[in-house]
């Protein structure tokens, strides 16, 4: 055993907190969001919604995760000191991944649903709406240094270049690529995949639920119809 090779976890997951703590507990959790966002959130996206605006938010994700990753090297600033608990010495924690990802989230979510044309909702719902992310945000902030992985500092960076490079990106996206949207609605690939754009709609819940009903009733008159001519 002892000449066994040096174990290494996946630090994606890999999150402890202290046994009987029920706050660190809880935010062990809330330091998996972004992993639920990426995995159970943009996946389903796909599957189900095929927006253009929402695959190049992801693709935002994953520039920002290279940037993050890419700045760590450059810096290289060592984690706290609580890192050997952790087994989480061997990488560098400027600045928090975790928290640049969620400002960077947050950023765009806010900014793609206060814009004309691209929320999912009514005026009414939008506060609420909005005001989730971000405190999903700052609880991931926080959960990172109560739990030993991050200094104040380190979450911080991760809040300023998550933000920045959220607003960068969403005008990149919507001021810089959005004129290409159609030409991607009509492409190979959408129409193979029904990827779409319904940025222009104001709200695309209201839409969808008015168009499904209106569906159905044309359904079910032009079966009534069918009946009656037999």
């Amino acid at each position: 055993m002892s000449n066994a090779p040096p174990l290494k976890a996946v630090t994606l997951t890999h999150v402890r907190y202290v046994k009987g703590d029920q706050l660190g507990h809880f935010l062990a959790w809330i330091s998996l969001v972004p992993v639920f966002i990426s995995l159970g959130g943009f996946i389903c996206h796909f599957i189900f919604r095929r927006e253009i605006q929402g695959m190049f938010f992801f693709i935002g994700i994953i520039i920002n995760q290279i940037i993050s990753e890419s700045v760590k090297k450059l810096v290289q600033q060592a984690r706290p000191e609580t890192c050997a608990l952790l087994e989480m010495c061997d990488s560098h924690g400027w600045p928090s991944s975790h928290s640049q990802y969620m400002f960077f989230f947050a950023m765009y979510f806010t900014l793609m649903n206060c814009s004309k044309g691209v929320g999912f909702w009514g005026a009414k719902d939008k506060a609420a709406l909005i005001s989730l992310p971000w405190t999903l945000a700052f609880l991931t902030m926080w959960s990172r240094v109560y739990l030993g992985y991050h200094s104040i500092a380190q979450v911080f960076a991760g809040m300023i270049l998550g933000t920045f490079l959220g607003w960068v990106w969403y005008g990149v996206v919507n001021y810089g690529l959005f004129c290409y949207f159609p030409l991607i609605e009509e492409s190979f690939f959408g129409r193979m995949f029904y990827v779409k754009d319904t940025s222009h709609i104001d709200n695309v819940l209201k839409f969808e639920y008015d168009n499904a009903r209106a569906a159905r009733k044309n359904a079910a008159a032009t079966a009534i119809n069918s009946n009656k001519t037999d």
